[in-house]
């Protein structure tokens, strides 16, 4: 469980960051991007190719071999050969991450020369096409990214650490110390939330919304049965228990909406009630979580590699927060949410609306290049397939899950959507009868299912502002 826990922490790390860079194009900006993941593969394999030992001087070699034109052109291909004495043989792991970064950005820069002087539905466009002109680049170009056979065996960050205790606790108090600060963030907003409400309503609240969640278990053991007893009975195919169970969750999820629509609100402080519950809840987990991680942490050699990642990742993604906090309560923040709501007025007030674009395109391109990084030490293993646009989408669910327009509500986003993931691979299985592929697809479309309820529900996300709402602008 430990172990399992580590990689779980890694992940959210990992897609936390990533989303807060499409939050900052499009929640914070208005840049509509669905080839988001592309900044993520160029900062990926740029790292990968710049650490691992001899690949970064053998690439002119190839270049040689591989390219025609260049080796028919002798000066060139002398030209070329001769450079590579002159490349290293490996760059330290920090640096290959700035010039992942770094690329990443200069991507961005160039889909945003391109695109942004035009409409947005251009921009959206572009980038998918770019995301996967990109990943096919690194799946066909073997000379350079060993195409589908993937690029292994790269070096990892705090790999070879070996702590004694006085730093294994100093990682422990740095880890208490981030987790501490997300706790009370938590609760600075509840607070906040339920300063004008009194504690009798909003503990019934509280219990009736949890008593109100609680009935959908029986619920979901109810369908099993039923799905399970078809398949027993008649020789049901998986399309057609799919179909059963795709009637039963839109039926009970209109049910569910309905109902809730009626009964939730005769409740006395229901919105606060909900959030003095989602934090109740939201810091127990995170309580439970940090046990096992900071255990991990004391037990460093039980795992060295992934307990350092992990580490590592927290400090990033906690270190990025905070700058993307400052930045977005800068007037430079203010600016951007200016031209996400009407960039004629920005423009009027004399701002250059391109270059406030473009440094968010950058920027949030940025970001994604590092959060690449981490997901390739996370896999151990680059391959062309690990940046689908499955990825985009998934950072997109985050955001809209915490709330466009708040970095905050992106870390809450990536919580749930990791724990999502989690507890649906482990007990989907047991409650509905499909195969593997047919789970996948299952899982994908009751995301898509919560996220429709959501939308009806709470359209600005979790911890988002209806004031910034930016869907459908």
């Amino acid at each position: 469980m430990e172990g399992y826990i580590v990689s779980l922490i890694i992940f959210t790390a990992v897609f936390a960051l990533f989303s807060l860079g499409l939050n900052l194009q499009w929640g914070f900006t208005g840049l509509i991007n669905f080839g988001h993941v592309a900044f993520m593969v160029v900062g990926a394999y740029l790292v990968v190719m710049l650490t691992l030992p001899g690949y970064l001087k053998a690439i002119p070699e190839r270049l040689v071999a591989e390219i025609g034109w260049i080796r028919d052109s002798p000066q060139l291909s002398n030209w070329l050969l001769q450079t590579q004495a002159l490349l290293p043989a490996q760059i330290p792991l920090w640096l290959a991450v700035l010039l992942g970064a770094a690329a990443a950005a200069l991507l961005g820069l160039l889909m945003g020369i391109a695109t942004l002087k035009l409409r947005e539905d251009y921009l959206a466009i572009v980038t998918i096409g770019v995301a996967e002109i990109i990943r096919l680049a690194a799946l066909n170009e073997e000379w350079l990214t060993r195409g589908s056979f993937g690029i292994q065996q790269f070096p990892l960050p705090l790999a070879t650490l070996n702590p004694n205790l006085v730093v294994r606790i100093a990682m422990i108090v740095v880890l208490t110390a981030i987790v501490g600060l997300g706790i009370g963030y938590l609760w600075r907003w509840v607070r906040r939330r339920i300063k004008s409400a009194l504690v009798a309503p909003l503990l019934v609240s509280s219990g009736a919304i949890a008593l109100y969640i609680a009935l959908l278990v029986p619920l979901l053991y109810a369908i099993s049965a039923l799905c399970r007893g078809l398949v027993a009975i008649a020789d049901v195919p998986d399309w057609g228990v799919a179909l059963v169970l795709l009637v039963l969750l839109l039926g009970g999820g209109g049910l569910y909406a309905w109902s809730g629509r009626r009964l939730l609100p005769r409740l006395p402080a229901q919105p606060e009630g909900t959030a003095l519950l989602a934090a109740v809840v939201i810091s127990g987990l995170g309580l439970w979580v940090y046990g096992y991680a900071a255990s991990a942490l004391y037990h460093y050699e039980r795992n060295p590699v992934k307990t350092g990642l992990m580490w590592l990742s927290v400090i990033i993604v906690a270190l990025v927060f905070a700058g993307l906090q400052r930045l977005v309560r800068s007037p430079w923040g203010r600016v951007l949410k200016a031209i996400r709501e009407d960039e004629e007025v920005a423009r009027a007030l004399g701002k250059n609306v391109f270059w406030y674009k473009l440094q968010a395109l950058m920027l949030g391109g940025a970001i994604a290049g590092i959060a690449g990084a981490l997901y390739a030490w996370q896999l151990t293993t680059v391959y062309p397939d690990n940046f689908r646009p499955l990825e985009t989408f998934n950072a997109w669910t985050i955001v809209v899950l915490g709330g466009a327009g708040s970095n905050v509500g992106t870390l809450l986003g990536a919580a749930i959507f990791w724990a999502y993931q989690t507890l649906t691979r482990f007990f989907l299985e047991d409650l509905i009868p499909l195969g593997d592929a047919q789970l996948g697809a299952f899982r994908i479309m009751l995301i898509g299912l919560l996220l429709m309820v959501l939308m009806i529900w709470r359209p600005q996300g979790i911890l988002g502002k209806s004031e910034e709402l930016t869907l459908g602008r």
